[in-house]
């Protein structure tokens, strides 16, 4: 019997819309040095470079983390693993209220990462109260928790201003431990694992849960989600501190309006997986990347004097992105962010149903370290280049590299319309190519293969 046979609808929107809440509060958690790490560089005199480690030292946590919770998720269950690793950042959050040095924040600010981990156990625990054909959306809905980001960027400021940032941790402590108890009391055991547990069945290995990594494109997904995750979650940590160099702006204005490329980025993400249900996941790359070379380009042109020999004298001129079109520009850049990632993760649980832990935490992990490397590399730039939009140029090339690859890798497959019946192509997209007896509607993912 199939394990979602006894399973209703009002079950599967309970698990969903809970699941849902706890990784909103999670990511919210996740990125609280993007506000609070501004009044901590002032107190202790911090450069870019040292503001740009303490901000992506929780990423880093948080991305490694990711693939040993997944694989748990996928052994233990995610309602058990999704309640421990809250009730543990809980606990690390609020030791960083405790500590003055820089030294003592950088390692609570490991512990603070343990909620970016949450996203692997929360995709395999969702994806496996949903049917094959609804898990884009019932992801992409999941995925929307990132607007924690935007949480942040709004309201951590007014708390920093009332009551300061030691404080502020406090509170975003008590808000994760009470998160934590209420979804062990508002959720049940997804059914796979209810099944496996009544059946009598012991989970696979780890080393099980690790062989589908030997596939490349698994690490073709991971190394795209560096992008369209990793790039996200590092502006939203960088743009506060951008808006306050570059425009001179007050930490709460800066926090409102990263929250307003913040909040695109993570709402639209139910819509990026059902475009993905309907068009197909490569449709919603191509438009994700396209659209992001464009934006980045803008974005990284620098401001620039300029100095013409005229018939009457030097006319002078200067070229600068206007605060109205730079945050124009970023909320576009969030919205397609939001439609890649959701398409990133529209086949995992596709072709990997058993071990959707191991998978996705793998490709949330090299999506999670873009969030840790950037923002370093950001400070490291600014320091060291002295030009603000360095961190665009970068973000550039990054997205270029991905589009450029990602194109001749399908007209490759293209041309050659052949391969080995049973195997998976390195893009599901291109199933129709190399498993033609299968017929197949854009809207439908295609069965799994071994």
């Amino acid at each position: 019997m199939n394990h979602l046979d006894s399973v209703s609808a009002r079950q599967q929107n309970g698990a969903l819309g809970v699941s849902t809440i706890s990784f909103t509060v999670c990511f919210a958690v996740w990125t609280i040095f993007s506000i609070i790490g501004l009044q901590i560089k002032q107190d202790l005199g911090l450069s870019d470079t040292a503001f740009g480690l303490l901000v992506a030292t929780p990423i880093l946590t948080g991305s490694v983390s990711r693939i040993f919770l997944g694989i748990w998720t996928d052994q233990y269950g995610g309602r058990l693993v999704y309640t421990i690793v809250m009730l543990a950042t809980s606990g690390a959050v609020f030791l960083l209220s405790t500590v003055e040095t820089y030294s003592m924040m950088l390692v609570a600010a490991l512990g603070v990462g343990l909620a970016g981990g949450s996203f692997a156990v929360g995709i395999a625990y969702v994806s496996r109260w949903f049917e094959r054909d609804r898990q884009g959306t019932a992801l992409g809905i999941f995925g929307m928790g990132n607007v924690g980001a935007a949480v942040t960027n709004f309201g951590a400021p007014f708390l920093l201003v009332a009551v300061g940032w030691q404080q502020t941790a406090v509170i975003y402590s008590i808000i994760l431990f009470c998160t934590a108890i209420l979804f062990f009391l508002l959720t049940k055991e997804d059914p796979a694992t209810r099944q496996r547990k009544q059946n009598g069945e012991k989970p696979n290995s780890a080393w099980m849960e690790l062989e589908p990594l030997r596939k490349l494109q698994v690490w073709r997904f991971a190394l795209y989600y560096f992008f369209v995750f990793g790039a996200f979650v590092a502006l939203a940590l960088w743009l506060p501190r951008y808006y306050v160099g570059v425009y001179g702006l007050d930490i709460v204005t800066a926090g409102m309006l990263a929250a307003a490329y913040a909040l695109p980025g993570s709402i639209f993400r139910a819509l990026g997986g059902w475009l993905s249900d309907k068009f197909g996941a490569r449709a919603v790359m191509y438009a994700t990347f396209v659209a992001a070379v464009v934006i980045c380009f803008l974005l990284s042109y620098p401001a620039t004097e300029y100095s013409v020999a005229g018939i009457e004298g030097p006319i002078d001129f200067s070229i600068v992105i206007s605060l109205p079109v730079f945050v124009t520009l970023t909320v576009f850049l969030g919205f397609f962010m939001s439609l890649g990632k959701a398409a990133v993760y529209k086949h995992i649980p596709v072709y990997y149903p058993e071990n959707v832990g191991a998978v996705g935490g793998l490709v949330g992990m090299i999506g999670g370290l873009g969030g840790f490397i950037l923002p370093i590399s950001f400070g490291i730039m600014n320091d060291f280049i002295g030009v603000w939009t360095s961190c665009f140029m970068l973000l550039f090339a990054l997205v270029s590299i991905a589009l450029i690859w990602m194109h001749f890798t399908i007209r490759r497959m293209e041309r050659a319309k052949i391969g080995a019946l049973g195997q998976l192509p390195e893009l599901p997209e291109m199933v129709d190519i190399h498993q033609p007896h299968h017929n197949v509607g854009p809207h439908r993912a295609p069965a799994a293969t071994s």
